[in-house]
């Protein structure tokens, strides 16, 4: 299938906007935490997780001895398993005749492809993620939904820092036409009330995130989900080629000639955009007590459960 570029007849060059989606996960979770995968085997690097433990007391005096305790740390494992590319043929026709800006109309495009591919792939390991904790939220009121996930990070000592909320559609749609959001007088002070629908909300930035299922949000720290990228290194024996950073992901960008194509078909230029790309979702080993509060092991004993973020459901149970 050829390429499809657009000709006039009298405007020699004319650049309309794209309708290009943002892609805001890769800039809120944790990124690149190990610095290479070389070496690595199965091309999975562990994160290590600080342990967990407790001081004790000793009455003074008392002539007893200290009791000696040993750590237990925890880990995070994160595989480089996905390739994420693009790759285009232009014919000698196409390159000579339509392509006005080969970096506009093709480069640009290519790469867009590639971090939005990424970013929905963080969206699918957030749905696809196992929590300890689901809230139901309504449509007239998603706000209560907001801070019952405050409440549940609070209780599991997340930090207060670097927290985030990623909102489906339509938990953006209830949230905007929410009456306690969108009413001056209730707020009293209307910068804060536009800071806190457009920006901040319940102590969290919010986004909007068109790759997340419509009806959930997801409330968690940055540390509750990993995002690793290696751009692949530029063979020697590719005629143009170099490793570069676009909307803050490592890509890697190719280019060559191909007279004679595999299967036939006309001489083309050829462009690769891709990259390496793992994610990981970060539990905690650990128990939830009668007051709804997690309590680390010591001892690795219990099992890990995700208590970094919480999954708000629009319409659905809560757990």
């Amino acid at each position: 299938m050829a390429n499809s570029f657009i000709k006039a007849e009298q405007v020699i060059s004319q650049m309309l906007g794209v309708l290009e989606r943002d892609t805001v996960l890769a800039g809120l979770v944790w990124r690149d935490p190990i610095p290479s995968f070389v070496g690595a085997k199965n091309d999975t690097v562990s994160i290590r997780l600080p342990a967990y433990t407790s001081a004790r007391t000793r009455t003074m005096r008392s002539n007893t001895a200290l009791t000696i305790d040993e750590l237990d740390e925890t880990k995070v494992d994160i595989t480089l398993d996905t390739h994420v590319y693009k790759a285009i043929g232009v014919t000698d026709e196409e390159m000579t005749l339509d392509i006005v800006d080969f970096g506009q109309q093709v480069t640009s495009p290519a790469m867009s492809s590639v971090v939005r591919k990424v970013d929905d792939a963080l969206a699918a390991e957030m749905s696809d993620a196992t929590y300890q904790h689901t809230v139901a939220a309504t449509e007239d009121d998603p706000y209560t939904a907001i801070i019952e996930a405050r409440i549940a990070l609070n209780n599991a000592n997340v930090p207060a820092s670097n927290r985030f909320l990623a909102v489906g559609s339509n938990v953006e749609l209830a949230l905007l036409t929410s009456d306690r959001l969108s009413k001056v007088d209730t707020a009293g002070n209307s910068d804060a009330l536009r800071e806190a629908v457009i920006g901040r909300i319940g102590g969290f930035t919010a986004v909007s995130v068109p790759g997340l299922d419509p009806d959930i949000a997801v409330a968690g720290h940055r540390t509750a989900f990993v995002l690793s990228l290696v751009a692949p290194t530029v063979p020697a024996g590719a005629s143009w080629g170099e490793r570069r950073s676009y909307q803050g992901m490592s890509l890697r960008v190719l280019r060559d000639y191909d007279p004679t194509p595999a299967g036939g078909g006309p001489p083309k230029d050829r462009l690769l955009t891709d990259t390496f790309m793992g994610t990981a979702t970060t539990k905690d080993r650990g128990t939830i007590d009668g007051d709804g509060r997690f309590v680390p092991t010591e001892d690795g004993d219990d099992s890990a459960i995700l208590v970094r973020a919480v999954k708000i459901d629009l319409g659905g149970g809560g757990s």
